[in-house]
């Protein structure tokens, strides 16, 4: 029978971090906010022999957006903090808007970014607009840093590309080009208080009236965040309408491989990836014309 309880570490800084990793084996959880891990751990879907607690690594919890590295978001970062933030409302709305519709007030308060996308959960709600903006995550591990982007980071459900003894410590967003808008949408049964049955993150890039490129991805309808090539080839060099939008939408919703679990019937998904689709095309193309 598993024990109840755990060895907790709280290590001062990255390096120490790897090594604990690397020293306590395999059943040993990094703890960014904990708003994931814990509740795995109350409902019995883990039995961490270890805890490694990131909090106390000063510099973690960063947030920084310029011109040159563009927005960096630490480990520890609160959603919160994300989505209040005057630089990333301004610059990244789209990001700022998938914090603030993260579960609730108290899960914000305690959860992080990185860690919403490292328990790489299909529905996660800040996984699509990041991808969509060409998101990178920086990891730590006992064979040195690494760059990997966001976009090969899911493998499938509570699945990721780290290694073993490997910490996520940022991620990073590149300065959004000129005349280039981004949005997150997403629907839910009960409001916040629901993980999202539908989410999509859209971005997109004008030269003149035309769509110059496109990004688009969809959560909570495949295994990972997946991208819909096919939609985005619907926008591609043609000049930008609300019809347009409408039939990238209906791409999309071929392209989504949704099922029915409690949330929604795979039918209604379908239905809410055209709706959605075409809602974050309309608003990411208001966003790139101001």
């Amino acid at each position: 029978m598993k024990r109840s309880g755990f060895d907790y570490y709280a290590p001062e800084s990255i390096s120490e971090a790897v090594v604990l990793l690397s020293d306590l084996g395999e059943n040993t959880f990094v703890m960014a906010g904990g708003t994931d891990l814990l509740i795995r751990k109350r409902h019995g879907m883990i039995f961490p022999d270890a805890v490694v607690a990131l909090k106390k690594i000063k510099g973690l919890d960063r947030i920084s957006v310029g011109p040159k590295k563009g927005l960096v978001i630490g480990a520890t970062a609160l959603l919160a903090d994300v989505a209040a933030h005057k630089g990333i409302q301004n610059k990244y709305p789209a990001i700022s808007d998938a914090a603030k519709n993260t579960a609730n007030v108290q899960i914000r308060n305690m959860g992080t970014v990185v860690g919403n996308l490292c328990n790489a959960s299909p529905s996660a709600d800040n996984a699509p607009a990041l991808l969509a903006l060409g998101a990178t995550l920086s990891i730590a591990g006992p064979q040195g840093d690494r760059t990997l982007a966001l976009e090969d980071f899911f493998l499938g459900p509570g699945l990721t590309a780290l290694k073993p003894a490997e910490i996520v410590i940022a991620a990073t967003v590149p300065p959004p080009p000129a005349n280039s808008g981004a949005a997150y949408v997403h629907l839910s049964a009960r409001g916040k208080v629901d993980c999202s049955a539908v989410c999509i993150g859209a971005h997109i890039e004008l030269q003149g009236r035309k769509v110059n490129n496109a990004r688009l991805f969809v959560g909570a309808c495949a295994p990972i965040p997946m991208r819909t090539p096919r939609a985005e080839k619907t926008v591609m060099r043609k000049v930008f309408t609300e019809k347009l939008a409408e039939k990238a939408g209906a791409a999309a919703s071929e392209e989504a491989l949704p099922i029915t679990d409690v949330r929604a019937t795979q039918d209604y998904r379908n239905s809410m990836v055209a709706v959605m689709t075409k809602r974050a095309l309309l608003l990411a193309h208001k966003r790139a014309r101001s």
